[in-house]
């Protein structure tokens, strides 16, 4: 009994020493709740709790939302828009249709005609 009392004392005071340094190596922008200092304290005064305390609550993970950029498929804002693209594909097919009808109903001949006369005039002044 008196071996495994030894064990865990020996584990605590690792994990609290552990617990100092790494709160105290972190960037202070990586602490949360309260201010780098008071973290240290934290853990100090309170050795195994502390550091427990420390690394479930005060110790922000590095793939957290401050992170930087998010790949498309853990991006949350993109999976919800990716309903909206549906919906626009639909709307710019239907504008689609909506010009050809408008083309279709157009006379075509008046414009070409003015096209061909412009041109024939063009190599007619090159000519003189």
């Amino acid at each position: 009994m008196a071996r495994l009392l030894i064990v865990l004392a020996v584990a605590a005071v690792v994990f609290w020493v552990f617990s100092i340094v790494d709160c105290a190596v972190q960037p202070a922008a990586r602490h949360r709740g309260v201010a780098k200092s008071t973290w240290i304290l934290i853990v100090v005064l309170i050795p195994v709790l502390g550091g427990v305390l420390w690394f479930i609550v005060g110790r922000s993970r590095p793939g957290g939302a401050s992170a930087g950029p998010v790949a498309p498929d853990d991006d949350p804002t993109f999976l919800g828009s990716i309903g909206r693209i549906s919906d626009q594909d639909e709307r710019i097919r239907q504008l689609e249709e909506e010009l050809a009808k408008l083309d279709a109903e157009e006379p075509s001949d008046t414009t070409g005609d003015d096209e061909k006369k412009d041109d024939g005039d063009a190599r007619d002044s090159r000519r003189g």
